[in-house]
């Protein structure tokens, strides 16, 4: 962890002059360019747009998008193995792990059985 004298504040003025005045301490030529990068972009196959990407950015895949109207703020503590595989999932773990809770809530009202 650095040191607190370490850390440095500038203005966004500060940092304009700065590299106005050749300042700049990025090494711009060890930065890839845009070919390079397209290239590693079209490599990539978790990068790769499958040919029903369409029907997969419907709202609600692959879970439905629940409502903000009924929705209670509260401090809980769950597993780290819970928490990491919902946040492995990406972007709105949060409202998955409200579905999957709601859906055993249901399951539960509706005397065990499953929808």
């Amino acid at each position: 962890m650095a040191k607190k004298d370490d850390i440095v504040r500038y203005t966004a003025e500060e940092i304009d002059a700065m590299i106005a005045a050749g300042e700049s301490r990025t090494d711009w030529s060890r930065n890839d360019t845009y070919e390079e990068i397209e290239a590693q972009i079209a490599s990539d196959p978790d990068l790769a747009v499958p040919d029903n990407w369409e029907e997969l950015a419907r709202p609600g895949f692959p879970f439905p998008l629940p409502s903000r109207a009924n929705k209670r703020q509260v401090t809980v503590r769950y597993d780290a193995e819970v928490i990491d595989f919902f946040k492995s999932q990406g972007s709105g773990w949060q409202s998955r792990m409200n579905t999957v809770l709601r859906a055993f809530v249901e399951s539960q009202q509706n005397g065990g059985k499953s929808r």
